[in-house]
């Protein structure tokens, strides 16, 4: 396959960017988006230019590095897929792909293709933990979970934090990433200790890095996990609860 690359470089995020177009030949269609990405840096390499900066390490769909927009879709054309799992075989010999970075004012652009996603990492830390006995480990049956919420919160801890909902949405909210990872911990018995506390923190962290969610629903098409945004909703509502509830355990009174 011979593929016409439309990428966009940026030295920094002080420097313009601009998109910088490469031909891209030798191009099988069982490699994946970045290993075709690979291809066009060894090139680049061996001409003595600057390759293409861009997020990837496990490469198998689980560790969320990898994410870039391809031609306007987050993670690309391929739904509930990474950009790592993306084969080019999904695309046409021949065909012009348009690459870039995620674009969002709380995902600052270090380089290329490259954003910093290290408001994500503040959200976790705002309330991404439960209390545990210390001691040695209890047997895996010792707390008895209901299957259902087993279940959602299974569902809700697939998420990989790659950013696509982000991305996606024309508001640029992070609601589905934070509402994935306060849903598993406040779905399970061992996360209620810190249950409204928790839904506080890492909403009111989350408003001081993204816009606000309207409900468009990109976020939950973008996502390689094809998690719901019925999380979403669960969030709203505990988030609610939790205003009253901390309000009252601090002795407030509205």
């Amino acid at each position: 396959m011979n593929i016409t690359l439309q990428v966009w470089r940026q030295k920094g995020p002080n420097d313009r960017g601009k998109f910088v177009t490469y031909q891209v030949g030798g191009v099988s269609p069982e490699m994946s988006f970045l290993e075709m990405l690979d291809l066009l840096n060894e090139r680049l390499i061996r001409e003595g230019e600057e390759p293409v900066a861009f997020d990837h390490d496990c490469r198998e769909g689980i560790c969320g590095s990898c994410g870039v927009m391809i031609d306007g879709q987050a993670h690309g054309p391929q739904l509930g897929t990474a950009t790592c799992q993306l084969h080019m075989r999904k695309f046409k010999d021949g065909a012009t792909i348009c690459v870039e970075p995620w674009r969002a004012t709380g995902f600052p652009l270090v380089k290329d293709l490259v954003v910093d996603r290290s408001s994500f990492d503040h959200i976790i830390e705002a309330g991404g933990y439960i209390t545990v006995d210390t001691g040695s480990a209890p047997d895996a049956n010792l707390i008895p979970v209901p299957k259902e919420a087993a279940d959602s919160a299974f569902d809700a801890a697939a998420c990989i934090g790659c950013g696509a909902c982000v991305a996606a949405c024309p508001n640029g909210a992070a609601n589905l990433f934070t509402a994935a990872k306060m849903s598993h911990l406040n779905l399970l018995p061992q996360g209620q200790a810190e249950r409204w506390s928790r839904a506080q923190r890492m909403v009111d962290t989350m408003e001081e890095y993204f816009g606000s969610c309207t409900n468009h629903g990109e976020c939950e098409k973008a996502c390689p996990k094809s998690i719901s945004i019925d999380f979403i909703a669960m969030m709203n509502a505990d988030y609610v609860k939790a205003k009253f509830k901390n309000r009252r355990l601090t002795g407030q009174h509205t």
